[in-house]
């Protein structure tokens, strides 16, 4: 199995298209019934000073025949110092591991790629604007994402609190379109009353609740999982999708409003795999919650594994090395080494045959 840091990964180029192209093909293989995503698991942690809460995924990706096991941890919503995320990936078609990760890269990409998506497919005709809010590890991306998918957007704003994420969104941002710039705004409710598209992923939250309602005719407004959006969001649209609603159940609940109800007019696979629209009239205000899935982390994972390993990065180990070579059943009465180089020991093989033993080569 290949082991892969967060260092190995950071500076692995991979272009926003081909994330999106990833992403899109793994919700639409998930919506024709091919890939597996069940709902994620959530537990917060008892002690609620310390702010702290865990993730778990699984899911089979049928387009790379990859089964991936996800699990994040993080204390704390401020910064990203404490989120430890990874990945591990497992070859359907062959049976062995492929790899172990750190996740971080992975889903700073495939979020902003699912964003990029959502608002590809449900921004009115003709959207020429875009406002980012928040500035950490699922925001930093998302404007060239978005600019990658929509490319006749005319004005670029970002809302953020922190010096360094603000930075880096313009780094990040200057690297893949050098000629075109970000505004910088301060009036949170100002901006999004006249955006086209919104896109939430601020933690606490160091400005104003985003209310639905505050969108202009046509708005839409996207919540990857934030605290930054008011309660009762999809009370207020018109029309709502989600990545999941399972997953909704699990992180988005708070949305509904005071009755609980969450009422859902359409997923993101459903959309893409032109099952659902994406939106049904020019001036409704549309609501879409974004929850991670691992069909999408999968495809994304993989491609960066791929190219960290044939860049030599990254380390290789036998965790399972003994297992494979040594597990034989040494109550067997033929039990004995094997003489000749190269060859695993003989074998008990009643699992086969009761009745034969077998010399089974590495």
């Amino acid at each position: 199995m290949h082991i892969l840091t967060r260092t190995d990964l950071a500076d692995l180029p991979i272009a926003p298209q081909e994330v999106i192209d990833a992403v899109e093909d793994g919700y639409i293989a998930f919506a024709n019934g091919r890939s597996r995503c069940p709902t994620k698991l959530m537990m917060p942690l008892p002690d609620e000073h310390r702010d702290s809460v865990s993730y778990s995924m699984l899911g089979y990706d049928a387009n790379l025949e990859q089964l991936g096991f996800k699990t994040s941890y993080r204390q704390g919503s401020e910064s990203a110092e404490k989120y430890y995320t990874t990945i591990s990936l497992y070859d359907d078609a062959t049976g062995l591991p492929f790899a172990w990760m750190d996740c971080q890269r992975v889903g700073a990409s495939r979020t902003p790629a699912t964003t990029a998506l959502i608002a590809r497919s449900c921004a009115r005709p003709n959207a020429q604007s875009a406002l980012m809010i928040g500035t950490g590890v699922q925001g930093v991306n998302t404007l060239p994402y978005l600019l990658t998918a929509l490319p006749n957007l005319q004005r670029l704003q970002l809302f953020g609190t922190h010096p360094d994420g603000i930075a880096l969104s313009q780094k990040i941002f200057h690297d893949h379109f050098p000629d075109r710039e970000i505004e910088l705004i301060d009036d949170v409710p100002e901006a999004v009353s006249s955006a086209d598209v919104v896109v939430v992923a601020s933690g606490r939250a160091a400005h104003p609740k985003v209310e639905t309602k505050w969108l202009p005719p046509g708005g839409l407004l996207i919540s990857v999982a934030s605290k930054g959006v008011a309660s009762g969001a999809l009370r207020d649209a018109d029309y709502v999708l989600a990545t999941s609603i399972g997953q909704l159940g699990v992180t988005g609940t708070r949305l509904a409003g005071p009755d609980g109800t969450a009422h859902v007019d359409a997923t993101l696979p459903d959309i893409l795999s032109g099952r659902a629209p994406g939106r049904r009239t020019e001036n409704e205000r549309i609501f879409a919650f974004s929850s991670g899935m691992i069909i999408t982390d999968i495809p994304v994972a993989h491609a960066l594994a791929t190219r960290a390993i044939a860049a030599g990065r990254g380390q290789r180990i036998e965790l399972w090395q003994r297992l494979f070579r040594h597990s034989w059943d040494l109550r067997c009465p033929h039990f004995r080494p094997s003489g000749r180089a190269g060859h695993r020991p003989i074998r008990c093989c009643s699992a086969i045959s009761p009745r034969r033993c077998a010399d089974r080569s590495m």
